[in-house]
């Protein structure tokens, strides 16, 4: 079974109430005896591949934050299985439950628990997992919006569920209309940088903590939707020596401590920066700022994550590209191939410079 598609722009607009939606229906399978297997992990290791991988930095960080042991992996790294790995269960993560290397990780982990998030059900993932936890099949765009976001909202209640945070603590109240404010306010920051940041010739994306799971997406989706090179780094490891790389490029900042003096540093240079956070910042000729309210890490993730959607949205219109558009229709990275009338192949889009 697939999951039934849409157009990401129709993603962007359906997101605040699919969100809503998975929180309630994720909070939902978290009774019983499924909160309990949850909650006796202490050694969880979490694996994905793609948007999945980045999505896994949000469990990860909490958990961590909690002393609780654990890390994530690329599907890929346990294609032969856990040896090697202080695990008592494994987390893998796919949202049609297809991915090549997340079922082969399956498959060979079969000595712990598997527990498998899914959007699609069923799903082959599914099936060799011992739980299983989904969105509710909800309708995702090829360059993912709420597939994304909405694993985020679910492995914040994963994490939750494992450290004994009972459900009226969790973040997600009024969540619709957090992202649709967001997204609002996004809109009218990049609307007038638009121009500009479509003639970088390559972008990069920098955050810490839990907010790196968006730098992560929103590197992958400038290079999925609007074919720029892009790189998501570590706040404190793009100071030491990557940013020294800044020319023609595009950067965006998510963050509140040394990531708002690096993005003042970048734009007080002439490069083009947009900066994502809570503190009051002033923009300015290089700067756009795009201001969050003040909400726990996952839920700011997901509202990095609209503003990335946003950005790349603008630019790809502003490069006149499809966003529904693929280069490259790999047949091995999903169980059973893909269907070659999924994806409009294009050309690399011209490189257009200042």
């Amino acid at each position: 079974m697939s999951g039934s598609r849409i157009t990401f722009l129709q993603g962007q607009a359906d997101q605040p109430n699919a969100l809503e939606r998975v929180v309630a229906h994720v909070r939902g399978q978290f009774e019983g005896a499924g909160l309990e297997r949850l909650r006796a992990a202490e050694r969880p290791l979490f694996a994905g591949i793609g948007a999945s991988y980045a999505a896994l930095g949000v469990a990860v960080d909490l958990l961590r934050a909690r002393g609780v042991v654990t890390q994530r992996v690329l599907s890929s790294e346990i294609e032969r299985g856990t040896a090697g790995f202080d695990v008592d269960v494994l987390i893998g993560v796919s949202q049609g439950g297809r991915s090549s290397e997340t079922l082969a990780a399956f498959k060979e982990a079969n000595e712990v628990p598997r527990v498998a998030l899914l959007n699609v059900t069923p799903s082959p993932l599914g099936e060799l997992a011992e739980m299983t936890v989904d969105l509710g099949n909800e309708p995702d765009s090829y360059a993912s919006t709420i597939g994304f976001t909405g694993a985020v909202v679910a492995l914040d209640l994963i994490a939750g569920a494992m450290t004994g945070r009972i459900g009226a603590d969790d973040p997600w109240q009024g969540i619709a209309a957090l992202a649709a404010a967001v997204r609002h306010d996004a809109a009218e920051v990049i609307d007038p940088l638009r121009a500009r940041a479509a003639r970088r010739v390559a972008a990069d994306v920098v955050a810490s903590g839990a907010s790196r799971a968006a730098a992560e997406e929103g590197a992958l989706l400038l290079r999925e939707v609007v074919r720029m090179p892009a790189t998501a780094s570590v706040t404190r490891n793009y100071l030491h020596g990557e940013m020294e790389s800044a020319g023609r490029t595009l950067h965006i900042v998510f963050g509140d401590g040394r990531e708002v003096a690096l993005a003042r540093s970048l734009s007080d240079a002439g490069h083009l920066t947009l900066l994502v956070t809570t503190r009051p910042v002033g923009g300015g000729a290089d700067l756009g700022v795009v201001r969050l309210p003040g909400v726990p890490p996952s839920v700011r993730v997901v509202l990095e994550t609209v503003v990335m959607q946003e950005l790349v949205a603008a630019l790809s219109d502003e490069r006149n590209i499809s966003i529904e558009s693929f280069v490259f229709a790999n047949d091995d990275t999903k169980q059973g191939g893909v269907d070659p009338a999924d994806f409009a192949i294009a050309p690399p889009a011209p490189t257009a410079l200042d």
